[in-house]
């Protein structure tokens, strides 16, 4: 496989463009922003819905 250049990237994003439209690529990227957050933080072993609780013994 080759290397990656501009013509290759601008042509993937028209392709996308012509294929989602461009009302939805915002709320694609949306999606994916949230995505990769969430991979992120799963993999440092954060959990969003653990709850901490402490002991006042």
């Amino acid at each position: 496989m080759g290397k990656f250049g501009a013509p290759e990237i601008i042509l993937v994003l028209v392709v996308v463009l012509l294929f989602f439209g461009g009302k939805k690529i915002p709320e694609l990227m949306r999606g994916l922003g949230k995505g990769v957050k969430e991979f992120k933080d799963a993999s440092k072993g954060e959990n969003s819905t653990e709850v901490k609780t402490t002991d006042d013994k």
